[in-house]
């Protein structure tokens, strides 16, 4: 065998070697790929099975006339096979699309919208997943030498995604204090929403209850983190109140359910707002003291507005929690 020829055969070779590593490598994305399709196809199934859960317990606690054909579509989108799936899914939407949110619990409104949120998350995932994978799948040379082996293609699944816009109010449970000083003054602060600055308005301490959390936990949280007070849940007493509001705040509209508790100024203690948040400290002008009579008198804007009248009685506690605005 001549020099040119040992040449060309080693050229050969490592071309092969070559093309077999290309081809042994592509074939593993590919298996990857297809690993990553099956399972965000999983978490799709999954999100929109939640969403059809959520979506019958709405139908419980809505008018009879949408209730019967929301029950009817969530139970065979659940049911449905692949191919019925996007008709199913797609009547779905447009029946939550027609509910009145503000009929429902604050509770089940939020697991509404994290339903919506989460099947909005799964089909872009799982979008993103087929596209990559049919972008390889269609390559020449995956298809010459059949890199795909037997997995079948994957497929879109072509659903409308729920309207999530700030126009859709957004659930939020809140937990206030009513904090009162030895003279059986109110605290209250002063505050404005950052895109109407010249509205401003005084309410209560107080704020958002995080994940998990109980009222009167979240109650003494924020308690401590706006004012510097540290009372123990256990030393709240409450919830008196009950505040449901529909507001916006920076531009976004929220569906607020508010929880009052009744607290003490401990002896010797000072308000103190370096716990603010930066939006707080943006927001917030300052704070002082209110006087039942001075809450009667003023023209300023004042939360909850029967704040007032509800200071006269707001020691005499009956263990009931009573309806507010």
């Amino acid at each position: 065998m001549t020099g040119l020829e040992i040449t060309l055969l080693v050229v050969v070779l490592a071309m092969v070697v070559v093309i077999g590593v290309w081809l042994v490598g592509t074939a593993n994305r590919l298996d990857r790929l297809h690993i990553r399709t099956d399972a965000a196809w999983a978490a799709l199934d999954a999100a929109l099975a939640r969403r059809a859960v959520v979506a019958r317990a709405v139908s419980v606690v809505i008018d009879h006339d949408q209730a019967d054909p929301l029950r009817a579509v969530a139970e065979r989108a659940e049911r449905a096979a692949r191919p019925d799936r996007e008709a199913a899914e797609n009547e779905l939407t447009r029946l939550l699309a027609a509910v009145d949110r503000q009929v429902l619990s604050l509770t089940l409104a939020a697991e509404l919208i994290d339903a919506e949120h989460r099947v909005v998350i799964a089909r872009r995932v799982h979008g993103d997943a087929v596209r990559d994978t049919l972008s390889q799948r269609r390559r020449r040379f995956v298809r010459w030498f059949k890199l795909a082996g037997t997995a079948p293609e994957p497929r879109y699944l072509e659903i409308a995604e729920p309207e999530l816009g700030a126009d859709i109010p957004r659930p939020r449970p809140s937990a206030r204090v009513i904090l009162l000083d030895a003279d059986d003054r109110v605290l209250l602060f002063h505050g404005h929403d950052p895109v109407r600055a010249e509205e401003t308005f005084w309410f209560t301490a107080g704020g958002g209850v995080e994940p998990g959390e109980d009222l009167r936990t979240a109650a003494s949280r924020e308690l401590a983190e706006e004012t510097g007070v540290e009372l123990s849940p256990e030393a709240l007493t409450g919830p008196l109140w009950r505040r449901r509001v529909a507001f916006s705040f920076e531009g976004r509209n929220y569906d607020g359910e508010e929880w009052f508790f009744l607290g003490d100024l401990p002896d010797g203690a000072a308000i103190d707002t370096a716990g603010f948040t930066t939006l707080e400290s943006r927001t917030i002008a300052g704070h002082r003291w209110w006087s039942a009579a001075e809450l009667r008198e003023t023209a300023e804007t004042v939360y909850p507005v029967q704040l007032a009248d509800l200071m006269t009685t707001v020691r005499e506690w009956d263990g009931t929690v009573k309806a507010v605005r």
